[in-house]
């Protein structure tokens, strides 16, 4: 389980995480990026399993792009509101239930075409991020692709000293860099690099297909400040940054996409 699960409740019970994507323009190139990076890779006859589902933002995008979309969330009130979405829509290949991506219990092994994790790694430490590796290799089907999303701690942190002027400072030093944490809110946010997710995957018989970024927080106020104009200039130079792994470190969320 979640060494931090009521804390992620109470973080997380009262937000829709929906509306993040749309929250501002620099905020939904996570979105957006992310479902390029995942283009092609998903099939018409796969299911699909999203362990950190929240509210179904991924969920009823998929759905009709596979045979079965299955959502798993720590928090009951995202799962309640997908729930209703679910109904909403009319669909039926799609559903989801409440679970902690450290433990997936009651999923079989080798059950699912893809796997998803597209947040609960922003909030778990090493070992509890070692479990979600763990869980998901057991659950992916030989062949199949499962991709992980992650927060990297030169992205967020460079993109913290361009744009706080508390920063940098000794203690976000310690946090950062040595521990892997948020300096504000350690036990709520965990950071990691590229090459420790590939060596991760890895272990538990992942291989690469890409690691490349979502979005860039170095970016963040440039991308929000632009004219439609200026942004549609900036596109081609965002998806050269998001496509390339030369790129990646600099990230604020990357996803590394691998093959069992």
């Amino acid at each position: 389980m979640s060494s931090n699960q009521e804390i992620l409740v109470e973080q997380y019970r009262l937000q829709n995480e929906d509306e993040r994507a749309g929250l501002t323009r620099s905020s939904g190139l996570e979105f957006h990026y992310t479902k390029k990076h995942l283009e092609g890779l998903i099939k018409s006859t796969d299911c699909v399993l999203e362990v950190g589902c929240a509210t179904g933002y991924y969920g009823l995008y998929y759905a009709d792009q596979c045979r079965e979309y299955r959502g798993i969330d720590l928090i009951p009130e995202h799962i309640r509101l997908f729930r209703q979405k679910i109904a909403d829509s009319g669909r039926t290949n799609l559903s989801c239930q409440v679970g902690d991506a450290t433990c997936l219990n009651g999923l079989g092994d080798e059950s699912f075409d893809v796997v998803l994790c597209l947040g609960p790694l922003y909030h778990l430490p090493p070992v509890e991020r070692e479990a979600v590796f763990a869980e998901s290799a057991r659950v992916c089907k030989t062949g199949g692709i499962a991709a992980f999303a992650y927060i990297n701690q030169v992205g967020v942190y460079m993109g913290g000293c361009l744009l706080d002027s508390r920063y940098p400072n000794e203690e976000a030093n310690r946090c950062v860099l040595e521990n892997g944490t948020d300096d504000l809110r350690p036990e709520l946010f965990f950071y990691t690099m590229p090459e420790e997710m590939e060596a991760v995957a890895a272990r538990y018989g992942f291989r690469k297909i890409k690691n490349v970024g979502t979005d860039f927080m170095i970016a963040m106020q440039l991308v929000n400040a632009m004219s439609e104009e200026q942004f549609d200039q900036m596109l081609p130079l965002y998806d050269r940054m998001a496509c390339c792994e030369s790129c990646t470190g600099m990230a604020n969320h990357a996803l590394l996409v691998c093959r069992k």
